[in-house]
C-alpha cells in the first residue's frame, strides 16, 4: 500500500501540463492550460491544467483529476502502472507492498461500501412516513427539491437498532468502523444518529466519508450537530465539507469561501452561491488552511457577527499566522449582529452578501480590530496590554519578511491610537537675522534646565537608555517634534528624567541641527561625554541611520513605565484572578525581555561598528567602554 505522503512526494515531482502535452495540445492561459476536452467532443476548449494547484477540470464534461488520474482515465492504465511509470519518470523507487497496508486498504474500500449504503437507507428514510418532521423542517428552511437532492439529505429514525436491522448484510464490527454504531463496555450496541436530519460528507472525490446529523427536537438536551467520529475514512482535520462542489466552482470565481457549518454551505448554493465550504464543527486546521491556499491566495472566511464569531475568526488567524507564505493570506467577512448567511439573503437579498464577501477586511485589519476592541485602554496599563498581545500575534509568524511587516504595521497602527497628535502650540515672535522678518520664539533656556540637562547626559543619572535618548535628540532637534507626544507623556510617568525631558522640548527651536555640538554655546551645554554606545552618537554614522535607531530607542524608553505599570497591576490581581494576571504578567515580562534585547543589539552594532572603524589602524586597541553591556 503506497502512503500518501509519498503519493504527495510523487504528484509533486512531476509537471502535469508535460505528462498531457504528449498527448493533448495545450495553450497557454495566464498562470494555467487551456485545450480542448480530449474526453468529449468540443469545438471551444472548455479544458484547464494548473500546474500550480495539481490537476486538471473540464468545464463541458466535469472530467476532473491529478497526473495519476490522467495516466489511469486518459491513457488506460491501471493505478499501480500509472504509479511506477511516473515514479521511473520523476526518479523515485516504489515501495515495496505491505500486506498490512494492503488489508487496511481493503477495509477501506468496504468501509466506503457501509456509508454508501447508509446513505441511501438514510434518503429513503427522508422520503417515508418517518420524515414527517425532517421534511417540515426543510420546508421552513425554503430549501427546493434539486437542493434536497443535490446535498442528499436524510433522516435517522429514533430507534436505536434501525440502522443494525436495515444494514444487516453487513457485520457490526464494520458499522461500528465506520462510525455509524456506537460500542460502549458489554452493552449493546446502538445506532449513533437519531431522530436527526441527516446530510452525507463526501471527500474530494465525491464520496461519502462519514454524516453530519442536526437534532429535529429543540428541547432535547442533546448537541444541535452531531458529526461521525474520526475513522479510517473520515478525518475532521483534514475534510472540508463540499469540496468537491465548491471546487469547480472556485476555479471559475476565482474565491473560496469558509462559511461555519454545512447548513450555511447550503444556504448559500441554494442561493446560487456555489463556492463555499466549512469545517467540521472545529476550529480551522493546517491541513485544512492547505487545502484552501491550493485553490485560492486569499479564501475569505465569513463568520456570523456575534461574539462567538469573533472569536471563531481569531481562532482562524492564530492558526493561519505561522502558515503565512507571500501571496498567501485570509480575507475575512464578519456578517451583521446576530444572522447568518441564511438570514442575511432572506432579509436582503443575495447582493448584500455578494456586496460583503467582495470587500472582507484584511487579516492584519481584523487583528487590530480585534484586539483593540477585546478590553477597555483608559490606561496606559491597558495600551501597555494591548501591545504586548499584538507583537505575541507577530511573533508567532514564521516567514521574517511579513513578520517584519506587520510589525511595522501594527506598530503603526498602535501609535497612531495610543499617542493622538496634540494641539500646536501658540507662536511667539521674534527676528529671523537672516530673513529680517518675525517668527515664532522660543522660550529661553533657563541656566537650571540646562545644568538638569547636563547632569542627565554626563553621568548624574544611571539611566543608560535615558541619557543616550537626551543626547541624541541633543544631536537630532528635529527629531523633538516628531516624538513629542511620547516624550510628554515619558515625561510625565518619569519624575527623574521629566523635568530634563520637559526642558529639552521646551528649548527644540533654539537648537541646531547643523551644529558640531549638539546645542549651542550660549545656552551652556557641552557636547556628551565619549561614552556613547548607539549609531545614533557616534559621529560618520549617516543621519537617516541615527535616526531611525533614534526612534526605536525613543520607542523602548515611553513604553518602558507603561509596561512596569502593567507588570504591578496585573501582580495585584493575582488574589481574584491567579491564572489570568500570571498569564498577563508572563506576556508582559516577555515583552520588557525582548525590549532588553533589543537595547542589547544595539550595544552590538555600536561595539561591532568601532571595531570596524579601528581595524584598519593596526595600533587601534578595543574599548572597554564600547564592550560594556546596556542592560
Amino acid at each position: 500500500m503506497l502512503s500518501p505522503q509519498w503519493l504527495d512526494e510523487l504528484r509533486a515531482r512531476i509537471t502535469l501540463s508535460s505528462v498531457i502535452s504528449r498527448t493533448t495540445k495545450l495553450q497557454k492561459a495566464g498562470h494555467e492550460w487551456k485545450a480542448c476536452c480530449p474526453f468529449h467532443n468540443e469545438k471551444s476548449p472548455s479544458f484547464t491544467v494548473s500546474d500550480q494547484k495539481g490537476f486538471y477540470h473540464c468545464f463541458g464534461c466535469g472530467a476532473h483529476g491529478d497526473v495519476i488520474r490522467w495516466m489511469t482515465d486518459q491513457r488506460g492504465l491501471s493505478f499501480m502502472d500509472a504509479v511506477k511509470e511516473l515514479a521511473a519518470e520523476a526518479g523515485m523507487e516504489v515501495p515495496a507492498p505491505d500486506p498490512r497496508a494492503a488489508q487496511q486498504a481493503e477495509q477501506r474500500a468496504t468501509l466506503n461500501d457501509v456509508c454508501e449504503a447508509a446513505q441511501q437507507w438514510f434518503v429513503a428514510n427522508l422520503t417515508g412516513e418517518r420524515g414527517t418532521r425532517a421534511r417540515d423542517y426543510l420546508a421552513s428552511r425554503g430549501f427546493n427539491s434539486r437542493t434536497l437532492e443535490r446535498f442528499g439529505f436524510g433522516y435517522a429514525p429514533v430507534d436505536r437498532q434501525a440502522m443494525k436491522a436495515a444494514l444487516s448484510h453487513f457485520e457490526e464490527p464494520l458499522l461500528i468502523e465506520a462510525g455509524l454504531r456506537i460500542a460502549v463496555d458489554d452493552k449493546e450496541p446502538y445506532d449513533r444518529f437519531r431522530d436527526r436530519l441527516m446530510l452525507p460528507i463526501q471527500d474530494a472525490r465525491g464520496r461519502v466519508i462519514g454524516f453530519g446529523g442536526r437534532i429535529l427536537d429543540s428541547d432535547t438536551k442533546a448537541p444541535k450537530y452531531l458529526n461521525s467520529p474520526d475513522t479510517p475514512l473520515f478525518d475532521k482535520g483534514r475534510t472540508l465539507y463540499n469540496l468537491h462542489r465548491a471546487g469547480p466552482a472556485s476555479r471559475q470565481t476565482n474565491r473560496v469561501i469558509v462559511v461555519e457549518g454545512y447548513m450555511d454551505v447550503i444556504a448559500l448554493s441554494a442561493a446560487g452561491i456555489e463556492d463555499a465550504v466549512a469545517p467540521m464543527g472545529t476550529a480551522l486546521t493546517e491541513r485544512q488552511l492547505g487545502l484552501l491556499w491550493r485553490m485560492v491566495d486569499t479564501p475569505i472566511l465569513c463568520f456570523d457577527g456575534d461574539s462567538a464569531g469573533q472569536r471563531a475568526a481569531m481562532r482562524a488567524i492564530a492558526r493561519a499566522l505561522p502558515l503565512l507564505q507571500p501571496g498567501k493570506s485570509l480575507g475575512i467577512v464578519h456578517l451583521p449582529a446576530g444572522l447568518d448567511p441564511d438570514d442575511l439573503i432572506k432579509n436582503s437579498g443575495i447582493q448584500a452578501m455578494e456586496d460583503l464577501l467582495h470587500s472582507p477586511s484584511t487579516l492584519l485589519d481584523t487583528l487590530w480590530n480585534a484586539e483593540r476592541d477585546a478590553q477597555p485602554l483608559h490606561t496606559p496599563e491597558d495600551k501597555a496590554g494591548l501591545k504586548a498581545r499584538l507583537m505575541a500575534h507577530v511573533d508567532a509568524i514564521e516567514y521574517s519578511d511579513i513578520k517584519a511587516l506587520y510589525r511595522r504595521e501594527l506598530l503603526e497602527k498602535f501609535s497612531a491610537f495610543a499617542f493622538p497628535p496634540r494641539a500646536p502650540r501658540p507662536a511667539r515672535a521674534q527676528r529671523d537675522w537672516k530673513s529680517g522678518f518675525a517668527k515664532s520664539a522660543p522660550p529661553p533656556l533657563s541656566p537650571e534646565a540646562a545644568n538638569r540637562l547636563r547632569k542627565v547626559i554626563e553621568g548624574g543619572s544611571r539611566d543608560i537608555l535615558a541619557s543616550a535618548v537626551l543626547a541624541g535628540l541633543l544631536r537630532f532637534p528635529d527629531q523633538i517634534a516628531a516624538h513629542a507626544d511620547e516624550l510628554s507623556r515619558f515625561a510625565v510617568a518619569d519624575k527623574k528624567i521629566g523635568p530634563a525631558l520637559d526642558s529639552l522640548i521646551e528649548a527644540a527651536e533654539m537648537l541646531d541641527p547643523g551644529a558640531k555640538t549638539p546645542i549651542s554655546a550660549p545656552a551652556g551645554l557641552s557636547a556628551p561625554l565619549d561614552k556613547a554606545r548607539f549609531a545614533f552618537l557616534r559621529e560618520g554614522t549617516d543621519p537617516h541611520e541615527a535616526r531611525e535607531v533614534l526612534a526605536e530607542a525613543i520607542s523602548l524608553l515611553v513604553e518602558r513605565p507603561a509596561l512596569e505599570a502593567a507588570i504591578s497591576a496585573a501582580t495585584a490581581r493575582f488574589a481574584i484572578d491567579p491564572e489570568g494576571a500570571f498569564a498577563e504578567q508572563k506576556r508582559l515580562r516577555e515583552r520588557m525581555l525582548e525590549n532588553q534585547q533589543r537595547l542589547g543589539q544595539m550595544a552590538s552594532k555600536r561595539a561591532a561598528g568601532a571595531a570596524h572603524d579601528n581595524s584598519g589602524d593596526p595600533q587601534a586597541g578595543g574599548n572597554s567602554e564600547a564592550d560594556e553591556t546596556t542592560d
